[in-house]
C-alpha cells in the first residue's frame, strides 16, 4: 500500500503532467470526509468531480496535506477546500489517464453538537451564498 506522505507528491505530479500535456485534471473527491468544503447539490453517490485546471480555478495550493482553490459554481464564485486524503483519484478528462488511492476510510460521526466550529464554520460560509452589492445614494 501506498505510504499516506506520499499522496501529495503524486498528486502534483500527475496535475503537472496533465497540464503541460494540455490535458485537463479531474479530481474525483470523497464529499463525507472530514474538512471536505465544497458547495452541495453537485455531488453524486457521495463523491465530486472538479476540473482543477488553471482555466477552471484560480488560487490553486496544493500544499500540506490539502487542496484548495476557488472556482464558480452555478456562476457563483466558491472556495474549495478539500484534504488530500479525500483525493481518490486525479486523471485527464480527455484521455482518463491518471492515478488512483484506496478509498479513504470515514472516521464514526461525533455525537450531535461535538463538531469544531472551524468545520462548521467552513460549511457555513460553502453553504451561503453572497449577499448582492447594493449601492447607497448619499447626497
Amino acid at each position: 500500500m501506498l505510504p499516506e506522505s506520499a499522496k501529495p507528491y503524486l498528486l502534483n505530479s500527475v496535475y503537472q503532467w496533465c497540464v503541460d500535456q494540455g490535458h485537463t485534471p479531474y479530481i474525483l473527491v470523497v464529499v463525507a470526509y472530514p474538512g471536505v468544503a465544497v458547495p452541495s447539490g453537485y455531488e453524486k453517490d457521495g463523491r465530486m468531480i472538479l476540473d482543477i485546471s488553471p482555466n477552471a480555478c484560480h488560487n490553486l495550493n496544493m500544499a500540506d496535506g490539502w487542496i484548495s482553490f476557488n472556482a464558480r459554481f452555478g456562476g457563483v464564485a466558491r472556495t474549495v477546500d478539500v484534504p488530500m486524503a479525500a483525493v481518490v483519484a486525479i486523471y485527464a478528462a480527455e484521455t482518463q489517464e491518471g492515478m488512483g488511492f484506496a478509498e479513504p476510510e470515514l472516521p464514526e460521526a461525533p455525537p450531535p453538537g461535538s463538531e469544531p466550529e472551524d468545520r462548521v464554520a467552513r460549511a457555513a460560509e460553502v453553504q451561503e451564498k453572497p449577499e448582492r452589492p447594493s449601492l447607497r445614494v448619499i447626497k
